[in-house]
Formats: C-alpha cells, structure tokens, sequence
C-alpha cells in the first residue's frame, strides 16, 4: 500500500469501509454518502470495476473530490490502520440491531461485497462487533442494497452522535 493511500482518521467523524466491492453505482453512491457527511470512505480491494468507470463517477458525480477515501489489500490492513476505535460488521447474520450499539466518534463501519457479504470467519471471529438492519424472513429477498445499508447504519449513527457538523 503506498503511504498516501494510509488513513489518517483527520476530520472524519466516521469511517465507512467497503470490502471488495463489486458493483459502481454503489460504490458511487457511497462516495456521495461520505461526502455529504464529512464520514472516509475506505476501500478493500480487489474492487470489482475500475475506479475510471462511467458508472461509478456518474453515481459519485463530481463529489470525489470532497472526500477522503482510501485503499487498503486487506481487511486486517483497514483495520490496523483504526486501530484503537469500535468496528462494527454489518451483516444479515448478526444478532443485534444497528440500534442496539451505543456510536462513538471515530467508528468504523464494515459492509461486505454485494453478492457474498463479508467473510464468514470474520463475523465468527467477532460476533459482539456483527450488526444488522431488521427485515422480514425471506430467502428471496436475502438483503438491502448496499449503499441502502451503508445510509440506514451512518445515518443512525450520526443521529446518535447528534449529526454533529451538519446542518
């Protein structure tokens, strides 16, 4: 990892990390997310799109710019770089709510590839850290949207942290 692509935490009330994700209008999404919030976006690679794609810069529009984002080759290297603040997995696995964890500023929050999720020895690993965004049982209807997910989880988030900054 190049030093300039190492997070430095400055100025980020929150931390968003996307592990391998897979689909660019989400990531796009996410990136317009964190930018409208003062949150990081940190990516895990392998991204499944090129960051030059249409698609993702149309999605982000022109807010890359007003973010700071990062890359890293690991989980575990996205997670040293936090080291010391709550991380928190967002998963159709866990066991409590989104609403359930009392935020703290500085939080990293984890979202997995779209098609598979975050890895299964993680959440295993770490089940206090393991969140989820109630729906109904349907083996259909297997999860929300990815950057659906990433809004619900910052949003409440920032609500708990009284959407300091924002107006």
């Amino acid at each position: 990892m190049a030093e300039s692509d190492k997070a430095s935490g400055q100025g980020a009330l929150l931390h968003i990390g996307l592990v391998n994700p897979e689909i660019p209008p989400n990531t796009g999404n996410v990136a317009r997310l964190c930018a409208a919030t003062g949150c990081s976006l940190n990516l895990v690679r392998p991204l499944g799109f090129f960051l030059d794609d249409r698609r993702l810069k149309r999605a982000g529009l022109d807010y890359w710019d007003l973010l700071e984002h990062h890359f890293f080759d690991s989980i575990e290297e996205l997670e040293a770089a936090y080291q010391g603040v709550h991380i928190y997995y967002a998963t159709t696995k866990g066991q409590r709510w989104y609403t359930d964890v009392s935020y703290h500023p500085g939080d990293l929050l984890i979202f997995g590839p779209e098609t598979e999720g975050l890895p299964k020895d993680l959440l295993a690993a770490h089940p206090e850290r393991c969140i989820r965004i109630p729906m109904l049982p349907n083996e259909r209807a297997r999860s929300l949207n990815l950057s659906n997910s990433v809004a619900i989880v910052l949003y409440e988030a920032l609500r708990q942290l009284g959407f300091q900054g924002l107006v």
